[in-house]
């Protein structure tokens, strides 16, 4: 959907026929390619909604393109399980993590994971919860203020979080990882199709007696996907792009989150301390790559440019 129309965001036959097109091709792929789903038409809403509402929708909608491509891409990788191009790694990144961040608890030598599981709190269980609600919300609404206020640091903080999850995705084809719930609920065996699990974060919506966790996870892409942690990575771009564009105390709100995810992704069971610190690695890599790519290349300096002067 990212370009919908040749010149200019306006409305008239040629743009309407092309997001016609593109929205029902999008539909019939999708349907093709991983079954058909209602948060598929709910997207499809959502774009054309936006698009022929208003001027300023149509520019934010255009511009906000860039995160629909992503979405698109994670929930077509259903279709093309990682496991089928290389072989998954269980027992060998669960042993790496307790030889380096091993917790010695009752006469045992437990991973990070295993130890707070062990020792988890409701207290935890209800922080943790509201801190993992934030990765995607966080990013998207910080997202939202940049378009709002800066369009072109808007541009280069969406090309960053594209970056960085095309990256990511190589990682997850090149080095299938099992979350640690993996091995908690199924040893060390290797079962394909395993379905997604809320893992500790079940605790969150056992509390509050909700299923919000259970809906997001049991239509995740891949559960052999842990490393790097994607989840770890996102708040490392919403903190640099709010430096970088000083955003005043709302910094100090960042940061905590982004720590909060971190010890969430462990506390939780959903990641090693070796997946958030290849998250971390990633998100720095990718913001890094991205400053290169968009203030060193001409040619996409210019795309950067043309793109910018679409949707301002």
């Amino acid at each position: 959907m990212n370009g919908a129309v040749a010149k200019g965001p306006v409305v008239n036959a040629k743009s309407i026929l092309t997001v016609t097109i593109l929205s029902i091709a999008y539909l019939l792929l999708s349907t093709w390619v991983v079954g058909f789903k209602s948060d598929q038409v709910v997207l499809v809403i959502i774009f054309n909604t936006l698009f022929y509402a208003s001027t300023i929708t149509r520019k934010f909608i255009l511009g906000f393109s860039i995160f629909i491509v992503y979405w698109i891409l994670f929930d077509y990788m259903k279709a093309f399980p990682n496991y089928k191009f290389s072989a998954i790694h269980i027992a060998d990144l669960y042993n790496t993590e307790k030889h380096l961040f091993g917790i010695h608890f009752k006469g045992q030598l437990l991973t990070p994971n295993e130890y707070w599981k062990a020792n988890s709190t409701h207290t935890l269980d209800i922080i943790g919860g509201l801190f993992y609600l934030c990765w995607i919300p966080v990013p998207l609404g910080f997202a939202t203020y940049l378009f709002f206020k800066k369009r072109r640091e808007f541009l280069l903080f969406a090309m960053t979080f594209f970056v960085v999850n095309l990256l990511g995705f190589v990682v997850y084809y090149t080095f299938p990882a099992a979350p640690p719930w993996y091995i908690q609920e199924h040893g060390f065996t290797f079962i394909p199709n395993t379905p997604g699990n809320t893992g500790g974060l079940a605790r969150f919506d056992q509390f509050f007696n909700v299923h919000i966790f259970q809906s997001i996870y049991q239509k995740g892409s891949n559960v052999f996907a842990a490393m790097p942690s994607l989840h770890s990575a996102y708040p490392i771009i919403v903190v640099y792009y709010a430096f970088k564009n000083h955003v005043g105390p709302m910094k100090i709100v960042l940061i905590t989150v982004m720590v909060g995810i971190w010890l969430t992704a462990i506390y939780t069971s959903h990641h090693y301390v070796l997946d958030v610190l290849a998250g971390i690695t990633t998100a720095i890599i990718g913001i890094n790559f991205c400053n290169f790519l968009f203030f060193k290349v001409p040619v996409l300096t210019r795309f950067l440019d043309s793109y910018e002067a679409f949707i301002r």
